[in-house]
């Protein structure tokens, strides 16, 4: 990565980013990450328990296959801290280019990978290790996207622009479980447990090695950027911080802790509605821990239709959260989740209207919540740390929430015979976390994004 040049002064004649570029930019990064996030998690679910992680017991297996999942999110504060260094050193666009390649290199290797029965334990060793490039790629992806989108933004319309790499996330999932959905339906399987043969033989690596298509395209968009004047206003002042991490630390820990549990519910919420439910769903009714017993095919089409929702209220959470403010919004919106916990048990026991209920409101909810982040997590930051300070938090939070969130919910789950009540109570409870923290935390709409 080259720094960029000092002798650049931010004025009219300087290159900007047109809006479309500043918004297909910040999109379609995540939508890949994303993406390769879910090919995995899904795998975790239908794929890695039986050809990776073969004990015999489905639970142990299904536990160890989200272990390994887990695993990636210990990497990302690691990731950010790595990219963050650069992209508050030597600007927002390579950094940018670099995690995407990562996060794309390693799920294209995983699509290659032996399985256990052909090289023993070394298989799940290389797929923790391609999953920790994974999370560590992603730790540097989601800052840059979002301090590309906000960076770049009109005045007044940060969220709006902060909820399109928040949009990814949506996008990723439906693109990446629309992919599984149509090779199950290619290749179908007689027991709805498990997928079929051909399945677990081969077709299991397509939606991995399709994502080298995406990562050229990909590229080709983030190639054509150039730096935000904020960051340009930075270098060209002399302002560029030689330690960005130990700037963050003494001048800026109070943001940090609070951008970290600001962001644990939506984490907690994010991977219980997309892994968690995704494994209860499909549990059979006559297991030692039951599930709701639907077949793949139909529980993935019910959870694409609840994405939808998602992304939808992605989208309608900025224009409301640049009106009445993040803070305002997100406090509102955890309330919302605190009340939810507390009705998985009367949701997922009142049949397919039931289930289609938690699933609506569950990924509304969602939207709400993570779309405002796009915004508030950058703003909490000057644009010397920011990459540093924001990618920090929001990765920290993930181990503190998605890491640990799909391995306490299978044991909640089994805890309960069965029964997610106990699943629901640890949403709410992380969600009265968030809420003390947002409490103390100060409104940031009407900061300047370049100061």
């Amino acid at each position: 990565m080259s720094a960029p040049t000092t002798s650049t002064t931010p004025d009219a004649a300087a290159p900007t980013n047109p809006r479309s570029r500043v918004i297909l930019a910040s999109l379609i990064g995540t939508t890949i990450e994303f993406y390769d996030f879910y090919v995995y998690a899904t795998a975790a679910v239908l794929v890695f328990p039986h050809l990776f992680f073969p004990t015999g017991n489905e639970t142990t297996a299904l536990l160890a296959s989200f272990a390994v999942f887990g695993a990636a999110m210990v990497a990302r504060p690691i990731g950010a801290l790595v990219f963050g260094h650069f992209g508050d050193k030597r600007g927002r666009k390579a950094t940018l280019v670099g995690a995407l390649l990562t996060m794309g290199i390693a799920t294209f290797l995983i699509g290659l990978l032996p399985t256990y029965a052909m090289i023993g334990w070394v298989a799940p060793a290389l797929l923790v290790v391609l999953r920790l490039a994974q999370g560590f790629a992603l730790g540097g992806e989601w800052s840059g996207a979002a301090l590309v989108a906000t960076e770049n933004a009109p005045v007044g319309k940060r969220a709006w622009y902060g909820t399109f790499p928040q949009v990814g996330a949506p996008l990723g999932f439906i693109i990446a479980n629309g992919l599984f959905l149509a090779i199950a339906l290619a290749l179908p399987s007689t027991d709805p447990t498990r997928p079929s043969d051909a399945f677990l033989e081969w077709a299991w690596r397509i939606p991995f090695l399709f994502s080298a298509v995406m990562v050229v395209v990909g590229l080709w968009v983030r190639l054509r950027l150039v730096e935000s004047d904020a960051f340009t206003k930075v270098v060209a002042t002399k302002r560029v911080e030689k330690l960005p991490l130990a700037a963050v630390f003494t001048s800026h820990w109070r943001q940090l802790i609070l951008g970290t549990f600001i962001m644990l519910a939506t984490y907690v919420l994010f991977y219980l509605m997309t892994t968690f439910t995704l494994g209860y769903g499909r549990g059979a009714t006559d297991a030692p821990v039951p599930g709701l017993g639907y077949s793949y095919n139909n529980f993935i089409l019910m959870m694409i239709v609840g994405v939808l929702f998602f992304g939808v209220f992605t989208l309608a959470s900025g224009p409301w959260a640049d009106t009445h403010g993040r803070r305002k919004t997100l406090i509102v919106v955890t309330l919302a989740i605190t009340v939810f916990g507390l009705l998985f048990v009367p949701l997922l026991g009142a049949g397919f209207v039931g289930v289609m209920f938690f699933l609506i409101i569950g990924f509304s909810l969602m939207g709400m919540t993570f779309g405002p982040m796009g915004a508030l997590l950058p703003e909490l930051f000057p644009t010397s740390v920011r990459y540093t300070g924001s990618a920090f938090a929001y990765n920290m939070s993930s181990i503190l929430g998605a890491a640990v969130a799909p391995f306490i919910a299978i044991w909640l789950w089994t805890l309960g015979e069965g029964s997610p009540f106990w699943v629901g109570v640890y949403l709410s409870v992380m969600a009265v976390v968030t809420l003390v923290a947002l409490l103390l935390s100060r409104e940031t709409r009407d900061i300047d994004i370049e100061h």
